[in-house]
């Protein structure tokens, strides 16, 4: 995997983002999967932004093949807003709102993240949410803000998993187990 291949256990999930002109070919897809499993034994996880590949084809191919579509805001379609793919891996990306990669969210939508984090770990077995908002340094700020919603609500419910955050030099995740 050269570059990833280091990593070995650190390597938790493997993101493959698509450019907005790729439309969703399903041989390409099967293969390219099937290829990148027999390569690693992470999980994956894929952000597509051509509209095609949130069909419902795409979707039942992602998921038989254990891949994870990402749920991106902002989405470049409706359905991009939600995860899809494999429902084991529920993986979130905030890029910022309106402005990608330069906006605060606000404490409102902080708080709408943190339910919808929680809704997908009542089915997913692992969720993440990167935030990218990066440009004006507040991924960590809105990641320690859901980080700090996420453990009231842990807190304040039993049937609630507990949040882990993580700061790394370009991208910061909270983690829900």
């Amino acid at each position: 995997m050269g570059e990833v291949g280091g990593l070995g256990e650190k390597l938790s999930a493997l993101l493959v983002q698509l450019p907005p002109s790729l439309q969703f070919d399903r041989q390409i897809a099967k293969k390219f999967f099937a290829l990148l499993h027999d390569k690693t034994d992470c999980r994956l996880v894929c952000e597509p932004r051509h509209a095609s590949w949130f069909e419902p084809g795409a979707d039942a191919l992602l998921s038989r093949l254990r891949v994870g579509r990402v749920a991106a805001d902002p989405a470049p379609v409706a359905a991009a807003s939600v995860p899809g793919g494999w429902h084991e891996l529920a993986y979130f990306r905030f890029h910022g709102a309106p402005q990608v990669y330069f906006s605060d969210y606000d404490a409102g939508r902080l708080l709408e993240i943190s339910a919808q984090l929680a809704s997908a770990g009542a089915s997913a077995t692992e969720v993440w949410c990167i935030f990218d908002n990066t440009a004006r340094g507040h991924a960590l700020g809105n990641a320690l803000a859901v980080d700090a919603i996420m453990r009231q609500m842990t807190f304040n419910s039993l049937n609630a998993r507990p949040a882990v955050t993580r700061s790394y030099p370009n991208a910061v995740q909270s983690i829900v187990r």
